[in-house]
């Protein structure tokens, strides 16, 4: 995979899926045209991957994608308008002897009958059986400020004060930063409202640029993460280049558009690099600036039909049909069409 330097010089972004995908699509469109002229009888080629487009609930706008190349994955992309009649959200609450209990985001999502839900922060302590977590990062339910910026481990994926999201009570979102003039990480620079606020591993998009960590070593003393971890992570072979399933969250550049992302690294998928969702957001979805959340078997997806009223994980989970219980997960109310 080869890289480019980005606009901030400190981060790097991958050159490839996202490039391949217009590729990809230019043929999907042609061969769509074929397809359509070819005389009936005709031995017809699949298309290479595939984009279902629906409308589920009032400003929401829901993609079901697939791509065969670079390698097969599966992908799914909520967008919401953030100044639809009827749209909120909702974190998890705090809640037992840590921050919060562990729970599915399918089963947040029906304990607060909300219409979609995503998994969110990262959380200790993992690998474990606990029922209850300490998030990872800032984070608010309804106003109330529970978790703080921190530099925790994994120090190889999560970089220092990272970057949050925050919805304010009146639905205007932005990217929140640490106030380093508060000693107890509960504070941001900007002047907000902390009110529903996740946070992830790292902003991998910003200012409409992919932003993905550098590790620190001779070549990038300033970078943002230190090398190590389970498999020695390097810039050589780094945690972010890994293709496994991936959760995002975005706004496109005036704020009024959130996007919440997954891909899956089961069920025929085979995952992607954080870079590549960066890319991904930026090209096809208007992101301009994104966090990456948590993922691998943490990655979760569930929606409400609304036809039936029930409920389901959308994306196939890498830990169990049913999802991991998570540390913390984020609900989106809208209203029917």
């Amino acid at each position: 995979m080869q890289f480019r330097e980005a606009p901030t010089g400190g981060c790097r972004a991958p050159v490839g899926l996202a490039s391949r995908i217009v590729i990809v699509r230019s043929i999907r469109r042609l061969l769509v045209v074929l397809v359509a002229l070819a005389p009936l009888g005709t031995v017809r080629t699949p298309l290479p991957g595939s984009e279902l487009v629906t409308h589920p609930y009032a400003g929401v706008t829901y993609v079901d994608r697939t791509e065969t190349a670079p390698r097969p994955v599966h992908m799914h992309v909520v967008q919401i308008e953030l100044e639809a009649p009827g749209v909120r959200f909702e974190l998890s609450a705090p809640n037992g002897p840590r921050e919060t209990v562990r729970q599915t985001t399918l089963d947040f999502l029906e304990a607060e009958r909300a219409q979609i839900a995503i998994n969110a922060h990262f959380f200790l302590p993992f690998p474990s059986a606990d029922t209850t977590a300490w998030l990872v990062g800032i984070a608010a339910s309804d106003g109330r400020v529970f978790s703080a910026f921190e530099t925790p481990d994994p120090r190889y994926a999560i970089v220092a004060d990272a970057p949050g999201l925050n919805i304010d009570r009146t639905n205007r979102a932005s990217i929140v930063h640490r106030d380093a003039s508060a000693a107890d990480g509960s504070h941001v620079r900007e002047r907000v409202e902390l009110w529903t606020t996740v946070s992830g591993s790292a902003q991998i998009v910003t200012d409409g640029a992919a932003t993905v960590p550098l590790y620190r070593d001779a070549e990038h003393p300033a970078g943002l993460l230190l090398p190590g971890g389970p498999r020695s992570y390097s810039n050589a072979s780094s945690w972010y280049d890994v293709s496994a399933a991936r959760t995002a969250i975005g706004l496109s550049r005036d704020a009024a558009t959130l996007t919440l992302f997954t891909v899956d690294a089961r069920g025929g998928s085979a995952g992607m690099p954080v870079g590549e969702v960066a890319r991904v957001l930026v090209a096809d979805y208007g992101v301009w600036n994104a966090l990456n959340l948590d993922g691998g078997g943490s990655t979760s997806l569930a929606m409400r039909n609304p036809a039936t009223g029930g409920a389901s994980l959308v994306n196939t989970s890498s830990d169990n049909p049913a999802g991991r219980p998570v540390g913390s997960s984020l609900a989106v109310f809208a209203r029917a069409k």
